[in-house]
Protein backbone atom coordinates (compact mmCIF):
# COMPACT_ATOMS: atom_id res chain seq x y z
CA UNK A 1 0.00 0.00 0.00
CA UNK A 2 1.32 3.52 -0.75
CA UNK A 3 2.64 5.94 1.88
CA UNK A 4 0.41 8.68 0.33
CA UNK A 5 -2.95 8.91 0.54
CA UNK A 6 -5.36 9.67 -2.65
CA UNK A 7 -6.82 12.81 -1.71
CA UNK A 8 -9.95 13.34 -4.00
CA UNK A 9 -12.13 16.47 -3.00
CA UNK A 10 -15.84 15.91 -3.85
CA UNK A 11 -16.57 19.41 -3.18
CA UNK A 12 -14.67 22.02 -5.25
CA UNK A 13 -15.54 24.88 -7.28
CA UNK A 14 -15.21 26.35 -10.13
CA UNK A 15 -16.40 29.48 -12.51
CA UNK A 16 -15.55 32.59 -14.95
CA UNK A 17 -15.33 36.28 -14.59
CA UNK A 18 -19.12 38.10 -15.77
CA UNK A 19 -17.50 38.77 -19.06
CA UNK A 20 -16.20 35.34 -19.95
CA UNK A 21 -19.24 33.98 -18.95
CA UNK A 22 -21.06 35.74 -22.27
CA UNK A 23 -19.50 33.92 -24.60
CA UNK A 24 -21.03 30.60 -23.55
CA UNK A 25 -24.84 32.32 -23.36
CA UNK A 26 -26.97 31.69 -26.47
CA UNK A 27 -26.37 35.12 -28.09
CA UNK A 28 -30.37 35.75 -27.53
CA UNK A 29 -29.94 35.77 -23.99
CA UNK A 30 -27.10 38.53 -24.60
CA UNK A 31 -29.16 41.63 -23.55
CA UNK A 32 -30.78 40.29 -20.50
CA UNK A 33 -27.32 38.85 -19.46
CA UNK A 34 -25.65 42.43 -19.61
CA UNK A 35 -29.16 43.62 -17.42
CA UNK A 36 -28.20 41.14 -14.82
CA UNK A 37 -24.93 41.53 -14.43
CA UNK A 38 -25.28 45.83 -14.19
CA UNK A 39 -27.87 44.69 -11.69
CA UNK A 40 -25.85 42.54 -9.20
CA UNK A 41 -22.26 44.77 -9.72
CA UNK A 42 -25.03 47.33 -8.23
CA UNK A 43 -26.06 45.21 -5.61
CA UNK A 44 -22.59 44.09 -4.29
CA UNK A 45 -21.70 47.86 -4.29
CA UNK A 46 -24.36 48.36 -2.04
CA UNK A 47 -23.82 45.27 0.57
CA UNK A 48 -19.93 46.73 0.47
CA UNK A 49 -19.01 47.14 4.59
CA UNK A 50 -15.74 48.19 5.81
CA UNK A 51 -16.03 44.65 7.90
CA UNK A 52 -15.99 42.76 4.24
CA UNK A 53 -13.24 44.86 2.70
CA UNK A 54 -11.31 44.09 5.64
CA UNK A 55 -11.96 40.48 5.11
CA UNK A 56 -11.43 40.95 1.61
CA UNK A 57 -7.80 42.42 2.12
CA UNK A 58 -6.50 40.01 4.33
CA UNK A 59 -8.26 37.25 1.94
CA UNK A 60 -6.52 38.15 -1.32
CA UNK A 61 -3.24 38.89 1.02
CA UNK A 62 -3.49 35.74 2.31
CA UNK A 63 -3.94 33.82 -1.38
CA UNK A 64 -1.67 36.54 -3.44
CA UNK A 65 1.18 34.30 -4.08
CA UNK A 66 -0.76 31.32 -5.32
CA UNK A 67 -2.11 33.11 -7.99
CA UNK A 68 -5.53 34.69 -5.92
CA UNK A 69 -8.86 33.45 -7.30
CA UNK A 70 -7.59 32.54 -11.15
CA UNK A 71 -7.38 29.04 -10.36
CA UNK A 72 -11.55 29.30 -10.56
CA UNK A 73 -10.57 29.60 -14.70
CA UNK A 74 -7.37 28.73 -15.12
CA UNK A 75 -6.19 25.27 -15.23
CA UNK A 76 -2.70 25.58 -15.09
CA UNK A 77 -2.86 27.56 -11.91
CA UNK A 78 -5.41 25.52 -10.29
CA UNK A 79 -3.36 22.21 -10.85
CA UNK A 80 -0.58 23.82 -9.05
CA UNK A 81 -3.13 24.41 -6.26
CA UNK A 82 -4.17 20.98 -6.36
CA UNK A 83 -0.58 19.88 -6.01
CA UNK A 84 0.43 22.53 -3.41
CA UNK A 85 -2.70 20.87 -1.32
CA UNK A 86 -1.46 16.97 -2.16
CA UNK A 87 -4.98 17.17 -4.33
CA UNK A 88 -5.36 14.13 -6.60
CA UNK A 89 -8.60 14.43 -8.35
CA UNK A 90 -11.41 16.80 -7.48
CA UNK A 91 -15.49 16.88 -8.65
CA UNK A 92 -16.05 20.53 -9.57
CA UNK A 93 -19.27 22.52 -8.38
CA UNK A 94 -20.11 25.89 -10.05
CA UNK A 95 -19.97 29.54 -7.84
CA UNK A 96 -16.16 29.96 -6.90
CA UNK A 97 -16.62 33.16 -6.02
CA UNK A 98 -18.10 33.54 -2.28
CA UNK A 99 -20.04 36.88 -0.85
CA UNK A 100 -17.65 38.23 -4.09
CA UNK A 101 -14.06 37.44 -2.70
CA UNK A 102 -12.24 37.60 -6.29
CA UNK A 103 -14.09 38.63 -9.56
CA UNK A 104 -15.37 35.80 -10.08
CA UNK A 105 -19.23 35.66 -11.19
CA UNK A 106 -21.75 33.55 -10.08
CA UNK A 107 -23.57 31.20 -12.73
CA UNK A 108 -25.40 33.28 -14.70
CA UNK A 109 -29.04 33.98 -14.19
CA UNK A 110 -28.97 32.31 -10.62
CA UNK A 111 -28.54 28.75 -12.48
CA UNK A 112 -25.89 27.55 -9.65
CA UNK A 113 -25.78 26.80 -5.72
CA UNK A 114 -28.55 29.63 -5.09
CA UNK A 115 -31.00 28.43 -7.79
CA UNK A 116 -34.49 26.93 -6.90
CA UNK A 117 -37.53 25.99 -8.42
CA UNK A 118 -39.36 29.69 -8.11
CA UNK A 119 -36.85 30.64 -10.38
CA UNK A 120 -37.14 31.90 -13.84
CA UNK A 121 -37.72 28.30 -15.98
CA UNK A 122 -36.21 29.54 -19.31
CA UNK A 123 -33.52 31.93 -18.12
CA UNK A 124 -32.28 29.46 -15.49
CA UNK A 125 -32.08 26.86 -18.25
CA UNK A 126 -29.42 29.14 -20.28
CA UNK A 127 -27.55 29.59 -17.07
CA UNK A 128 -27.15 26.18 -16.67
CA UNK A 129 -26.64 25.26 -20.64
CA UNK A 130 -23.72 28.18 -20.34
CA UNK A 131 -22.06 26.80 -17.28
CA UNK A 132 -21.95 23.40 -18.31
CA UNK A 133 -20.72 24.16 -21.84
CA UNK A 134 -17.88 25.88 -20.21
CA UNK A 135 -16.76 23.48 -17.50
CA UNK A 136 -17.18 20.66 -20.10
CA UNK A 137 -14.41 22.55 -21.80
CA UNK A 138 -12.54 23.55 -18.56
CA UNK A 139 -12.97 19.28 -17.99
CA UNK A 140 -10.41 18.67 -20.99
CA UNK A 141 -7.81 19.60 -18.94
CA UNK A 142 -6.40 17.06 -17.24
CA UNK A 143 -9.35 15.20 -17.61
CA UNK A 144 -8.57 12.46 -15.27
CA UNK A 145 -7.67 14.59 -12.43
CA UNK A 146 -11.35 16.69 -12.95
CA UNK A 147 -15.23 15.68 -12.78
CA UNK A 148 -17.47 18.40 -13.41
CA UNK A 149 -20.98 18.79 -12.21
CA UNK A 150 -23.59 19.66 -14.90
CA UNK A 151 -26.27 21.99 -13.48
CA UNK A 152 -29.69 20.38 -14.35
CA UNK A 153 -32.78 22.77 -13.56
CA UNK A 154 -35.73 20.37 -13.20
CA UNK A 155 -38.33 22.93 -13.99
CA UNK A 156 -38.88 21.09 -17.55
CA UNK A 157 -38.42 16.96 -17.36
CA UNK A 158 -37.44 16.63 -20.57
CA UNK A 159 -34.92 19.28 -20.70
CA UNK A 160 -33.57 17.86 -18.03
CA UNK A 161 -33.12 14.30 -19.02
CA UNK A 162 -31.64 15.43 -22.62
CA UNK A 163 -28.86 17.67 -20.58
CA UNK A 164 -28.17 14.00 -18.37
CA UNK A 165 -27.70 12.67 -21.81
CA UNK A 166 -25.33 15.42 -23.17
CA UNK A 167 -23.31 15.60 -19.72
CA UNK A 168 -22.92 11.84 -19.90
CA UNK A 169 -21.75 12.34 -23.67
CA UNK A 170 -19.60 15.18 -22.71
CA UNK A 171 -17.59 13.06 -19.95
CA UNK A 172 -19.44 15.21 -16.78
CA UNK A 173 -18.78 12.25 -14.91
CA UNK A 174 -19.34 14.48 -11.74
CA UNK A 175 -22.82 14.15 -11.81
CA UNK A 176 -26.00 16.68 -12.04
CA UNK A 177 -26.98 19.48 -9.73
CA UNK A 178 -30.84 19.66 -9.42
CA UNK A 179 -31.79 22.82 -7.51
CA UNK A 180 -31.64 22.22 -3.91
CA UNK A 181 -35.28 24.07 -2.75
CA UNK A 182 -38.45 22.59 -5.08
CA UNK A 183 -40.13 26.05 -4.23
CA UNK A 184 -43.24 25.85 -5.90
CA UNK A 185 -42.33 22.61 -8.20
CA UNK A 186 -43.47 19.02 -7.33
CA UNK A 187 -41.15 17.60 -4.17
CA UNK A 188 -38.60 15.05 -5.24
CA UNK A 189 -41.09 11.91 -4.24
CA UNK A 190 -43.04 13.11 -6.96
CA UNK A 191 -43.32 10.56 -9.76
CA UNK A 192 -42.94 13.29 -12.58
CA UNK A 193 -39.08 13.47 -12.07
CA UNK A 194 -39.03 9.45 -12.60
CA UNK A 195 -37.46 10.04 -15.95
CA UNK A 196 -34.58 12.26 -14.65
CA UNK A 197 -33.92 9.70 -11.96
CA UNK A 198 -34.20 7.17 -14.10
CA UNK A 199 -31.65 8.74 -16.93
CA UNK A 200 -28.84 9.72 -13.73
CA UNK A 201 -29.04 6.08 -13.06
CA UNK A 202 -28.80 4.88 -16.43
CA UNK A 203 -25.72 7.46 -17.24
CA UNK A 204 -24.25 6.23 -13.66
CA UNK A 205 -24.19 10.27 -13.06
CA UNK A 206 -24.66 10.91 -9.57
CA UNK A 207 -27.32 13.73 -8.38
CA UNK A 208 -26.43 16.19 -5.82
CA UNK A 209 -27.97 18.80 -4.12
CA UNK A 210 -25.66 21.46 -2.79
CA UNK A 211 -26.28 23.54 0.27
CA UNK A 212 -26.04 27.49 -0.57
CA UNK A 213 -30.09 28.39 -0.19
CA UNK A 214 -31.99 29.13 3.04
CA UNK A 215 -34.92 30.41 4.05
CA UNK A 216 -36.81 33.44 2.21
CA UNK A 217 -35.91 36.77 2.55
CA UNK A 218 -39.50 37.07 3.66
CA UNK A 219 -39.59 34.65 6.15
CA UNK A 220 -37.59 37.14 8.67
CA UNK A 221 -36.75 40.72 6.88
CA UNK A 222 -33.95 42.50 8.02
CA UNK A 223 -34.21 42.08 11.64
CA UNK A 224 -31.54 40.94 14.10
CA UNK A 225 -29.50 37.49 13.71
CA UNK A 226 -30.88 37.37 10.25
CA UNK A 227 -27.28 35.91 8.88
CA UNK A 228 -27.18 33.53 11.55
CA UNK A 229 -30.56 32.48 11.23
CA UNK A 230 -29.74 31.99 7.91
CA UNK A 231 -26.68 30.17 8.14
CA UNK A 232 -28.51 27.90 10.83
CA UNK A 233 -31.27 26.89 8.47
CA UNK A 234 -29.49 26.76 5.47
CA UNK A 235 -28.31 22.92 5.92
CA UNK A 236 -31.80 21.87 6.58
CA UNK A 237 -32.86 22.93 3.04
CA UNK A 238 -29.64 20.70 1.64
CA UNK A 239 -30.99 17.75 3.64
CA UNK A 240 -34.50 18.24 3.15
CA UNK A 241 -34.32 16.29 -0.56
CA UNK A 242 -33.20 13.15 1.27
CA UNK A 243 -36.11 12.13 3.04
CA UNK A 244 -38.26 13.33 0.11
CA UNK A 245 -36.30 10.72 -2.04
CA UNK A 246 -35.70 7.79 0.76
CA UNK A 247 -39.16 7.96 2.14
CA UNK A 248 -41.18 8.40 -0.95
CA UNK A 249 -40.07 5.24 -2.40
CA UNK A 250 -37.07 6.94 -4.80
CA UNK A 251 -34.75 4.74 -4.43
CA UNK A 252 -36.84 1.27 -4.38
CA UNK A 253 -38.06 2.47 -7.61
CA UNK A 254 -34.16 3.22 -9.04
CA UNK A 255 -31.67 1.18 -7.09
CA UNK A 256 -28.93 1.88 -8.81
CA UNK A 257 -29.89 5.82 -8.37
CA UNK A 258 -26.87 7.62 -6.62
CA UNK A 259 -27.47 10.79 -4.58
CA UNK A 260 -24.72 13.03 -2.91
CA UNK A 261 -25.31 15.72 -0.73
CA UNK A 262 -22.75 17.70 -1.07
CA UNK A 263 -21.31 20.67 1.49
CA UNK A 264 -23.84 20.38 4.17
CA UNK A 265 -21.75 18.74 7.36
CA UNK A 266 -23.08 15.20 8.39
CA UNK A 267 -23.11 15.50 11.51
CA UNK A 268 -27.37 15.03 11.40
CA UNK A 269 -27.45 12.17 9.68
CA UNK A 270 -27.56 9.37 12.16
CA UNK A 271 -30.49 11.29 14.33
CA UNK A 272 -32.77 11.53 10.94
CA UNK A 273 -31.96 8.12 9.89
CA UNK A 274 -32.80 6.75 13.14
CA UNK A 275 -35.59 8.17 13.42
CA UNK A 276 -37.01 6.95 10.00
CA UNK A 277 -36.17 3.61 10.56
CA UNK A 278 -37.96 3.69 13.99
CA UNK A 279 -41.54 4.89 12.05
CA UNK A 280 -40.95 2.10 9.78
CA UNK A 281 -39.95 -0.44 12.41
CA UNK A 282 -43.18 0.88 14.02
CA UNK A 283 -42.33 2.95 17.88
CA UNK A 284 -45.13 3.71 19.81
CA UNK A 285 -45.17 7.06 18.21
CA UNK A 286 -46.65 5.89 14.60
CA UNK A 287 -49.49 3.21 16.21
CA UNK A 288 -52.32 5.74 15.46
CA UNK A 289 -51.41 5.56 11.75
CA UNK A 290 -51.42 2.30 11.37
CA UNK A 291 -48.34 -0.43 9.97
CA UNK A 292 -48.36 0.74 6.73
CA UNK A 293 -48.15 4.25 6.83
CA UNK A 294 -44.66 4.72 6.98
CA UNK A 295 -43.69 1.44 4.70
CA UNK A 296 -45.52 2.38 1.42
CA UNK A 297 -43.55 1.53 -0.91
CA UNK A 298 -40.58 0.77 0.86
CA UNK A 299 -39.17 -2.43 1.25
CA UNK A 300 -36.17 -1.40 3.29
CA UNK A 301 -36.01 0.15 6.52
CA UNK A 302 -34.73 4.30 5.28
CA UNK A 303 -31.25 3.79 6.59
CA UNK A 304 -30.76 0.68 4.35
CA UNK A 305 -31.29 2.96 0.99
CA UNK A 306 -29.25 5.30 2.76
CA UNK A 307 -25.96 3.06 2.93
CA UNK A 308 -27.01 2.01 -0.61
CA UNK A 309 -28.16 5.42 -2.64
CA UNK A 310 -26.71 7.97 -0.62
CA UNK A 311 -23.26 9.68 0.59
CA UNK A 312 -22.30 12.96 2.26
CA UNK A 313 -19.78 15.25 0.36
CA UNK A 314 -19.42 16.84 3.65
CA UNK A 315 -16.57 19.20 2.43
CA UNK A 316 -14.62 20.63 5.39
CA UNK A 317 -15.91 18.28 8.10
CA UNK A 318 -15.96 19.12 11.57
CA UNK A 319 -14.84 16.94 14.74
CA UNK A 320 -18.06 16.28 15.18
CA UNK A 321 -18.50 14.52 12.10
CA UNK A 322 -15.19 12.67 12.53
CA UNK A 323 -16.81 11.52 15.98
CA UNK A 324 -19.79 10.42 14.91
CA UNK A 325 -18.05 8.60 11.73
CA UNK A 326 -19.51 5.08 12.58
CA UNK A 327 -22.84 6.00 12.94
CA UNK A 328 -22.93 8.15 9.73
CA UNK A 329 -21.18 5.77 7.91
CA UNK A 330 -17.80 5.71 7.03
CA UNK A 331 -18.75 4.22 3.31
CA UNK A 332 -20.52 7.10 3.13
CA UNK A 333 -18.19 10.14 4.25
CA UNK A 334 -16.67 12.29 1.45
CA UNK A 335 -13.88 15.36 2.49
CA UNK A 336 -14.20 18.01 0.05
CA UNK A 337 -11.61 20.94 0.53
CA UNK A 338 -14.09 23.98 -0.75
CA UNK A 339 -11.49 25.15 -2.63
CA UNK A 340 -11.58 28.22 -3.67
CA UNK A 341 -14.00 29.50 -0.99
CA UNK A 342 -12.40 31.27 1.83
CA UNK A 343 -14.43 29.01 4.26
CA UNK A 344 -12.79 25.74 3.00
CA UNK A 345 -8.97 24.48 3.97
CA UNK A 346 -7.27 25.78 0.80
CA UNK A 347 -4.06 26.93 0.94
CA UNK A 348 -3.37 24.86 4.26
CA UNK A 349 -5.24 21.26 3.27
CA UNK A 350 -2.11 19.54 4.27
CA UNK A 351 -1.71 20.61 8.31
CA UNK A 352 -5.95 20.78 8.02
CA UNK A 353 -5.65 16.84 7.29
CA UNK A 354 -3.58 16.32 10.08
CA UNK A 355 -5.78 18.08 12.33
CA UNK A 356 -8.80 16.12 11.63
CA UNK A 357 -7.83 12.49 11.02
CA UNK A 358 -4.23 12.26 12.63
CA UNK A 359 -5.93 9.71 15.04
CA UNK A 360 -8.40 8.32 12.90
CA UNK A 361 -7.05 4.54 11.79
CA UNK A 362 -5.22 4.49 8.66
CA UNK A 363 -7.61 2.28 6.75
CA UNK A 364 -10.88 4.78 7.30
CA UNK A 365 -9.16 7.63 6.76
CA UNK A 366 -8.09 6.45 2.81
CA UNK A 367 -11.72 5.67 2.61
CA UNK A 368 -13.39 8.86 3.79
CA UNK A 369 -10.36 10.71 1.70
CA UNK A 370 -10.27 9.04 -1.68
CA UNK A 371 -11.61 5.39 -2.39
CA UNK A 372 -15.36 6.29 -1.91
CA UNK A 373 -15.15 9.58 -3.95
CA UNK A 374 -13.10 7.12 -7.27
CA UNK A 375 -15.89 3.95 -6.87
CA UNK A 376 -18.84 7.44 -6.67
CA UNK A 377 -17.19 9.28 -9.48
CA UNK A 378 -15.57 6.47 -11.56
CA UNK A 379 -12.12 8.08 -11.26
CA UNK A 380 -9.15 5.84 -12.34
CA UNK A 381 -7.00 4.90 -9.62
CA UNK A 382 -4.59 3.38 -11.62
CA UNK A 383 -4.42 7.01 -14.06
CA UNK A 384 -4.69 9.20 -10.49
CA UNK A 385 -1.05 6.99 -9.06
CA UNK A 386 1.44 9.32 -10.48
CA UNK A 387 -0.13 12.31 -9.13
CA UNK A 388 -0.75 10.67 -5.46
CA UNK A 389 3.08 9.80 -5.70
CA UNK A 390 4.14 12.91 -6.74
CA UNK A 391 2.26 15.32 -4.11
CA UNK A 392 -0.42 13.09 -2.25
CA UNK A 393 -0.14 13.68 1.60
CA UNK A 394 1.79 10.93 3.50
CA UNK A 395 0.82 8.64 6.17
CA UNK A 396 3.88 10.58 8.14
CA UNK A 397 2.02 14.19 7.63
CA UNK A 398 -0.82 12.99 8.85
CA UNK A 399 -0.53 10.52 11.51
CA UNK A 400 2.84 11.75 12.85
CA UNK A 401 6.39 10.18 12.71
CA UNK A 402 6.44 6.71 13.73
CA UNK A 403 2.89 6.09 12.50
CA UNK A 404 1.99 2.48 11.44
Amino acid sequence: MSERYTLISTDSHAGLPAERYRDYIDSRYHAAFDAAQAEAEAMRRLAETDEHRRFLSEWNSEIGHHGGMKGAWDPEIRTKEMDHDGVAAEVIFPDADSAGVGGVSKTPFTAGLGSTGDDDAEMTLAGAWAHNRWIADFCENSPERRAGVAIVPVHDVDAAVQMIGWAADKGLRGGIMIPTKWGRLPSYNDPVYDPVWAAAAETGLPVHTHSGVGPDEDDYGFTPGLVSIYATEAYWWAARPLWALILGGVFERHPKLKYVIAENGAWWVPDIISRMDSKWEGDHATRKFGPSAFRSGLTMKPGEYFDRNCWMAASVMGDIEVERRHRIGVGNLMWGSDYPHPEGTWPHTRPWLADRFGRVPQDEVRRILGLTAAEVYGFDLDALAPHVERVGPTVEEIHGAGAA
